[in-house]
């Protein structure tokens, strides 16, 4: 059954391949209209998502976000099926622009380790390839997929210009390894942590976070970037948006702790997210739960 799926799934990425991106365009938005409009797909919670994050939108505003959102999971899929045919070494200015070049550039050089933060927003997938694509190689924690023939499949795509993936999965050594030999930590900051994370604000509500991002930082005197690659219009045109990286070395104004780490982080990813709305994941359970003290005080009450 994974070896069918694998099977179709490949066919799918072929016939898309053979497709002018004019025409991807076209059937990402057609896509995104039946997977919002007519399947309702996870549409309450996308919805809901919405409505707590941006209570001043009308519930049309927030509709439309939701069905934007679902055109560009379809168009994330179709430029990872032709981002290995089209963009090369020699022509990555035909589809990449950069909000700073040189503040990403000089962190990215810099001899020590680095840890990039990014989300489930924006093409996450295409960053970590453009970054691969420039001459600087990362590492990612990831979870292998239940099927293994399209992990092994995706892994070829994110290791193809030197993204390399370390299993989520007894991954704390090879971080180890990575930090302190000077590498680049890609994470994605907004993973669901359970009961027993971190709770920080996060788009109106908390959220549970992982204190081991914090931690990769501090522990090392990494700095700590915040970065995503935005499409700024059309199908496989992109700019890396970025901030002001925190270094723990550094005198700054944000608090060194695991708190005030985590804290940063997600409220630059929350700013990013707010100008570019619909390349956000809405559809996904962030913000699970409850903290230990809600809990407390509901219990109490009842």
């Amino acid at each position: 059954m994974d070896y069918a799926v694998y099977v179709i799934v490949r066919v799918v990425l072929c016939t898309v391949q053979t497709l002018p991106l004019r025409y991807c365009e076209r059937l990402a938005s057609l896509l995104g209209f039946f997977a919002h409009n007519i399947l309702r797909i996870r549409r309450q919670i996308t919805l809901d998502n919405l409505s707590h994050s941006m209570p001043q939108l009308t519930p049309a505003q927030r509709s439309n976000i939701a069905r934007d959102m679902w055109t560009h999971l379809f168009m994330m899929l179709f430029e990872v099926a032709h981002a290995r045919r089209r963009m090369h070494r020699t022509n990555w200015r035909d589809y990449i622009d950069f909000d700073n070049q040189q503040r990403l550039v000089s962190l990215m050089l810099n001899e020590r380790s680095t840890v990039l933060v990014s989300a489930h927003f924006g093409n996450f997938e295409i960053a970590g390839y453009i970054a691969g694509l420039l001459g600087f190689p990362t590492y990612t924690i990831a979870r292998a997929l239940d099927n293994s023939y399209l992990d092994k499949y995706l892994k070829t795509f994110r290791a193809a210009k030197g993204q390399y993936i370390v299993d989520k999965d007894g991954a704390a050594f090879d971080v180890d390894h990575v930090l302190k030999n000077g590498g680049t930590l890609a994470l994605l900051g907004d993973q669901h942590a359970g009961p027993k994370g971190l709770w920080a604000d996060f788009m109106n509500r908390p959220a549970s976070c992982h204190k081991a991002i914090a931690l990769f930082s501090l522990g090392q005197d990494a700095p700590m970037m915040v970065i995503a690659a935005i499409r700024t219009g059309k199908i496989l045109q992109f700019q890396m948006i970025t901030n002001r990286p925190f270094d723990p070395a550094e005198p700054n104004d944000i608090t060194p702790t695991v708190r005030g780490v985590t804290s940063w982080y997600n409220n630059a990813l929350e700013q990013m997210i707010r100008e570019f709305p619909s390349q956000y994941w809405w559809l996904h359970r962030r913000w699970k739960g409850k903290p230990r003290s809600a809990r407390k005080r509901i219990r109490k009450a009842g």
